[in-house]
């Protein structure tokens, strides 16, 4: 379990993302990518599939892997403003904290008798190093992947996450923090001062007059933070559907209010049309929790 503790000076900066999130979507959804059941809004992406090679899954399934530690670095605040933003940041991240985060990564995937590598390849030790080639292929990576694979679905994606931040939000302006935060159950329960998260390791969270950002997110199959606490606390969790949203929102007795509207975040300058992608060998499924040394889905 993960306890996010919280004072009252937390509980009047906590708020929700104004949208489903580029970066974190993109993230996610590779775990989602490697099941095999269907999701609609990777449909476009499965018929490319079909008829082309991996591109940039080759770079980002190694960095995002089935199971554990995924980089906080891939999923930075700026985000929020679009993928463009997003991957400047990521683009600029410290030469410490790539090392840092890469020798995590590298110290759970290459592992002698834990899979088929003893040692990282060497273009994830450029990226390590901050090496500006390394950072523009990630970069390139990232957009051309989510472009293509998340861009025709985005609407899809979009109307999930604005259901969910229209019950959210109807709760915080009603009845104030807690009471959203009562909206979230089962996974998610709030025992003032603290909210009781699912999670597969144990570990706790203090917000220390921080506040916290909730992110709503379709791709998302459990509550997921990052590994670093020094980080600006973020807790993604699962986007209610519309029809559960509503539910919830009753029996926490939001009200119905008036829907917000549609917020969609832009994914950047167009979806890439006909991108090769064949998954192949490359897909698994992925827990979301080790980070804060717990990011795990298993």
């Amino acid at each position: 379990m993960l306890r996010v503790h919280f004072t009252t000076q937390d509980l009047h900066r906590t708020r929700i993302a104004e949208g489903a999130d580029p970066l974190w979507e993109t993230v996610l959804s590779l775990h989602r990518l490697r099941e095999s059941r269907t999701e609609p809004a990777l449909a476009a992406w499965r018929q490319h599939a079909a008829r082309h090679g991996p591109g940039p899954l080759r770079l980002l399934l190694p960095l995002v892997p089935p199971r554990g530690y995924f980089p906080d670095f891939l999923t930075p605040a700026a985000g929020a403003a679009g993928v463009e933003p997003g991957l400047e940041a990521v683009m600029t991240t410290p030469r410490r904290r790539l090392r840092c985060e890469i020798g995590l990564l590298a110290g759970q995937t290459y592992r002698p008798g834990h899979g088929q590598h003893a040692a990282p390849p060497s273009w994830m030790r450029s990226l390590s190093d901050g090496e500006p080639a390394a950072l523009r292929t990630l970069a390139r990576s990232l957009r051309t992947y989510h472009h293509t694979a998340l861009g025709p679905g985005w609407p899809l994606i979009g109307q999930r996450v604005e259901a969910d931040r229209t019950l959210r939000l109807h709760a915080l302006r009603q009845d104030g923090a807690e009471a959203m935060l009562r909206t979230f159950g089962p996974e998610m329960r709030w025992r003032r001062p603290v909210l009781e998260v699912t999670y597969p390791r144990d570990g706790d969270l203090r917000l220390e007059g921080r506040g916290l950002l909730l992110v709503p997110s379709y791709f998302c199959t459990r509550p997921v933070t990052f590994v670093d606490t020094e980080l600006p606390p973020v807790l993604v969790y699962p986007a209610a559907p519309p029809v559960r949203a509503a539910e919830a929102g009753c029996s926490a007795r939001a009200g119905a209010g008036h829907a917000e509207g549609l917020r969609l975040r832009t994914y950047g300058s167009g979806a890439l049309r006909g991108f090769q992608t064949r998954f192949g060998s490359l897909t698994g499924t992925r827990f979301q929790g080790s980070r804060l040394g717990i990011r795990s889905d298993a």
